[in-house]
């Protein structure tokens, strides 16, 4: 799966009608609700998510789920099957009508199984499998693969097509979020969580409004412009028509650097926007002109979160034309001296934005590095009888899966940079060394004889010896939120007068 070594990856699969199949469901289900109890009689059970069974013949298909379905009542007679249907999308060349109808009606009593549509908004496959011929399924929201950060939605999309979806199948029970992480767009959540309980679609005007009353209501009032800020948005940044990027997209930054193939990526992880960046610059302005006239916002903690969350995506957005403007500078540039300073200016200028931008982010804990590996060292002193050695070593081991978690997610980089984060802490000890390898190797190279190869190899030398490191090792890093959120941020709009806008 996904080029990782087989030994992570290969799994044994037991064919349900083997008879062993069935003492191993009963055992484990018993086991199972021994330790924890008959808290749920919904059983999640994904048997081909991302790979395909072994044959595709139609009655091996049907035998697959029959034999499933009947060890899993026959261990809790209430049992209820819960479901991806990710796979009959991400796998459709394989999981043709004829193919998915056979697998699904393997399960002879319909109510003993529910279907998450899961990627609704974008890839919805009830309608091509028929409402998933009668089973009960649940219409879900996807919208951000590996917890990316991007400010994004298709607030039609999550509105109008749920009440269709209502309309015309008669097997949908209900409505769910199914996304990667929670990093952000909480808007888009609480959108189609309240659609859900509406006859007719949303009126986005009228619940943006609503949502910034409530999402600011500890502050003495709520100025026009937030209103403003928030409607611009709506009709923009969190509209998004265009289904060949249909994600959240994430920054170029947050990607290995090369000269080429970072720009205009779609699909599941877009580098493409579906809005001009002025117009996230302008809601910037916005909001930060509201704290400016109503200075209790700044102890908003919400306030806080968005301010920080529109000023990265503002700032990730213009990192797009210096990485371009450097990338061609590059391109025509000769031996000269006037040639290669104004090369190496413009990558310090690629740079600095980094460093500023990890500024800004670093004066919260919800967008700092040290925040997550701290959770994740925390995880080792459960074990009460270890000694503090074994609990040392197992920190370590934690703090190195979360790193990789959010890097080179594999041993060698398997699904590099999917779960990217722009952190603070992680632009600074990550992003900012990777782009100075970049931008050093280009300044120190003619394009005639750029080498990739080499670059790469160097880039991710670094990258796995990052992987090992332990946080506040070096004197600049902290478990602590650094600088104070009012002050940076009129630092960086100075310092930035055309990225902002002014």
């Amino acid at each position: 799966w996904s080029r990782f070594p087989s030994n992570y990856t290969n799994v044994t699969f037991l064919e349900p009608f083997d008879n062993t199949f069935a003492e191993i469901q009963q055992s484990f289900i018993t086991k199972q609700a021994a330790a924890y109890g008959n808290a749920s009689h919904i059983y999640t059970l994904d048997q081909y998510n991302e790979n395909d069974p072994y044959s595709g013949d139609l009655v091996y298909l049907r035998n697959v789920t029959y034999n499933t379905w009947k060890s899993l009542k026959a261990a809790d007679p209430a049992a209820v099957w819960l479901m991806q249907g990710w796979l009959f999308f991400s796998n459709s060349h394989f999981w043709t009508n004829d193919r998915v109808e056979a697998y699904l009606s393997g399960v002879e009593n319909d109510s003993d199984m529910l279907i998450l549509d899961l990627f609704s908004e974008a890839q919805p496959q009830w309608q091509r499998t028929n409402s998933y011929y009668g089973k009960p399924w649940i219409w879900c929201q996807l919208h951000d693969y590996g917890a990316n950060m991007g400010l994004y939605g298709q607030v039609e999309n999550v509105t109008i097509n749920p009440i269709e979806a209502l309309a015309n199948s008669s097997s949908l029970v209900g409505f769910g979020l199914t996304m990667e992480g929670q990093e952000g767009n909480e808007i888009m959540y609480d959108l189609l969580l309240d659609q859900a309980w509406s006859g007719s679609p949303i009126d986005t005007e009228v619940y943006f409004h609503d949502w910034v009353t409530n999402r600011y209501a500890g502050a003495k009032s709520v100025p026009v412009g937030l209103y403003s800020a928030w409607d611009l948005m709506r009709s923009t940044v969190y509209n998004n028509t265009n289904l060949t990027s249909n994600a959240v997209p994430k920054s170029i930054f947050e990607l290995s650097p090369n000269t080429t193939g970072l720009l205009n990526r779609t699909g599941h992880h877009p580098t493409t926007l579906g809005y001009s960046p002025s117009v996230v610059a302008q809601a910037w302005n916005l909001m930060y002109d509201a704290s400016l006239g109503e200075p209790s916002l700044m102890d908003n903690p919400a306030f806080q979160y968005d301010m920080i969350d529109v000023t990265r995506q503002v700032m990730s957005n213009a990192f797009t034309p210096l990485y371009t403007d450097f990338v061609t500078r590059y391109m025509a540039s000769n031996a000269t001296d006037s040639s290669l300073s104004a090369l190496s200016a413009a990558g310090q200028k690629l740079l600095t934005l980094l460093v500023d931008l990890d500024a800004v982010l670093s004066t919260n804990t919800h967008f700092a590095l040290s925040t997550w590996l701290a959770s994740a060292r925390a995880w080792a002193n459960t074990n009460t009888t270890a000694n503090s050695t074994d609990q040392a070593r197992t920190a370590d081991l934690y703090e190195y899966s979360a790193r990789n978690q959010i890097t080179l997610w594999g041993p060698t980089g398997q699904i590099n940079d999917y779960a990217s984060k722009a952190w603070g802490g992680l632009i600074a000890s990550y992003y900012v060394p990777r782009w100075t390898l970049f931008v050093d190797h280009l300044t120190a190279t003619r394009p005639s004889s750029y080498n990739a190869t080499a670059l790469a190899a160097q880039l991710r030398s670094f990258e796995q010896a990052w992987q090992t490191q332990t946080w506040g090792e070096r004197p600049t890093e902290k478990y602590a939120t650094t600088g104070e959120l009012a002050s940076v941020l009129a630092r960086v709009r100075g310092k930035w007068p055309s990225v902002f806008g002014i």
